[in-house]
């Protein structure tokens, strides 16, 4: 599963679930470039408006210049609501430490009132990127950093439908962009689940939720430009969540990566929600 999927599912869970109550998530997600992930996200309420998130993940992938890459996403968040504002905090490392990995700081201060949730978001991700020999080149290591600043904004248009919009610009440290071997950094992305997809310039998501009894339905339009190559990504996703059982979800998402980088690919991804007291 993509890593921007499941900091967004971190976000959403605790104040998802219930003051004395826990969420344990389960997922799958493969892509038409032989990508696969599998993560397990968790959250459990501490105290009436406090909740602890966790969240681990594994991606392989296969880029052109080697066999295949595994990739590791950990993230530990916390988030505590004052009334009518909150503040999030959280963790996460991600990547693989013999090519590209990060540690990221974020943070997040929200206001919610009836039909309106805004959150102003901050992270800040520490990059250690190891270039591969290739060729005459004999590899070198670059460590660099990126600031993130964005906005999310959630809408109840009705009793049934939501209206979700975020998005986050990063300003770089290095110019990946007019690196001469930027072409070594382009080779090492197939996929959206590849490391190069996490060296954004900026990414945008615009999302449409609606309840159609038990189950809900979520319409998601998104897209990033590359920092390495100034490509673009352009993702259509819709996801059906639908009840197994009284304290149990199952949702499913199809979706299509229309990108500069790396073409035209598809997606499916399978997630298991159990809810407990």
């Amino acid at each position: 599963m993509c890593w921007r999927r499941l900091t967004a599912l971190l976000l959403l869970t605790g104040n998802a679930a219930a003051a004395d109550g826990y969420i344990i998530g389960f997922g799958l997600e493969g892509d038409s470039a032989d990508g696969l992930a599998a993560s397990v996200i968790g959250d459990i309420a501490l105290a009436e408006n406090t909740w602890l998130s966790a969240a681990i993940a594994r991606t392989t992938v296969n880029p052109p210049i080697i066999e295949s890459l595994d990739t590791w996403y950990g993230d530990v968040g916390l988030d505590h609501w004052f009334d009518p504002m909150g503040v999030r905090l959280g963790v996460a490392y991600w990547g693989d430490n013999d090519i590209l990995d990060s540690v990221d700081l974020r943070g997040s201060l929200y206001w919610r009132w009836d039909r309106v949730t805004l959150a102003g978001d901050y992270e800040f991700r520490d990059f250690s990127l190891e270039f591969p020999t290739s060729g005459n080149f004999g590899g070198r290591s670059v460590d660099f950093n990126a600031t993130g600043i964005g906005l999310t904004t959630r809408f109840q248009l009705t009793d049934k439908t939501s209206l979700g919009i975020n998005g986050m610009n990063y300003d770089y440290s290095v110019g990946l962009g007019v690196d001469q071997n930027r072409g070594i950094l382009e080779l090492l992305s197939s996929s959206r689940l590849s490391l190069i997809s996490s060296l954004v310039d900026y990414r945008a998501r615009v999302s449409l939720d609606h309840d159609a009894g038990e189950q809900r339905w979520q319409l998601e339009l998104a897209t990033w430009k590359s920092e390495v190559d100034g490509g673009t990504t352009r993702s259509a996703t819709i996801r059906l969540m639908a009840p197994m059982g009284e304290s149990s979800d199952i949702e499913f998402g199809l979706g299509l990566d229309d990108s500069d980088l790396y073409g035209n690919v598809t997606f499916l991804s399978v997630f298991l929600y159990f809810y407990g007291d």
